[in-house]
């Protein structure tokens, strides 16, 4: 019989791509990922890995026992997952993951609910973006996510997890109220192609998006301003400094001297809730359904 461990180790090295971002993932060492492995091809008896460059890549072998190990994983989550819900009591640990503006909104009300209910069950939480919440739910280092789809810059939705959409949100853009537009209910974004923007910094998601979502209007942006929070981002704008796109979910309240105008052409998100479909434990479906109707709560007061 195969060690499990070591089998995890192989695994994590086929979701992430090198020894180090597997040692990572697992949280040991390097060296100890790479003592598994070997002692996984003794196992085995033929060569999983090969070197490639400064990394390794897994030969034909190797990709065949990781596709397995991932089903066996599956297999085993979905066995915790049905003993789980054997119990009258939630308990074990429950890692929650989810964007900037819900972090500030929903989520902490979502925890405290869950708490309140499950005062036994541990919770985690984790921000960041979408691109790095699905991959780090699929390598089962979260349980549970909070993730955005703009019409303009959609997400994937990987096969094996299980969405439901929560909410419906917008992007207004933040202007000052010295602008000539700043009057308008709804401002032309190819109107503001002469402006300096603030945006969050280059490479995250909220970036790109806001790059291309203004080139679609006929101008590159001029972004002057990154800055990794949307409220700072409006303080710029009271400045006189930028003008910035803000969702509103990230619910900021605008600075004296800053208005919060709609678009043309309107900038619309869809907020998803994910989870593995093979871990769906009592816990997960705490996390679900609380995050669920905090976001009914803010619905109600749109």
């Amino acid at each position: 019989m195969l060690n499990l461990e070591r089998l995890r180790a192989l695994h994590a090295v086929a979701e992430n791509g090198s020894v180090a971002a597997a040692a990572r993932t697992l949280h040991v060492t390097p060296s100890g990922i790479s003592q598994q492995l070997n002692k996984l091809e003794r196992e085995v008896g033929v060569a999983l890995l090969v070197p490639q460059g400064r990394g390794v890549r897994l030969t034909e072998a190797g990709r065949v026992l990781a596709r397995r190990t991932a089903e066996v994983l599956s297999v085993l989550a979905q066995a915790e997952a049905e003993i789980a819900s054997l119990q009258s009591e939630v308990t074990g640990r429950l890692r929650l993951g989810a964007l900037v503006s819900p972090s500030r909104t929903v989520v902490p009300q979502a925890i405290a609910q869950i708490k309140h209910a499950h005062p036994q069950l541990e919770i985690t939480f984790t921000e960041g973006e979408s691109e790095e919440l699905l991959p780090a739910l699929i390598r089962r280092d979260l349980d549970v996510v909070v993730v955005d789809s703009w019409s303009t810059l959609p997400i994937e939705l990987p096969e094996g997890l299980s969405f439901t959409p929560v909410y419906d949100d917008v992007a207004v853009v933040a202007i000052p109220a010295s602008h000539p537009l700043a009057d308008n209910k709804v401002v032309v974004l190819s109107e503001l192609s002469d402006h300096a923007w603030a945006s969050w910094t280059r490479g995250t998601d909220f970036h790109t998006f806001t790059v291309r979502v203004l080139r679609a209007q006929g101008f590159d942006p001029r972004i002057e301003y990154e800055v990794a929070e949307f409220p700072a981002q409006v303080e710029f704008v009271a400045q006189g400094l930028a003008v910035a796109l803000i969702p509103r979910l990230a619910r900021v309240t605008p600075p004296e001297g800053v208005r919060m105008r709609d678009t043309i052409p309107p900038l619309r998100r869809d907020i998803y809730v994910a989870w593995r479909t093979d871990s769906e434990r009592p816990a997960v479906r705490a996390a679900v359904e609380a995050l669920r109707k905090q976001f009914d709560a803010l619905d109600a007061i749109k």
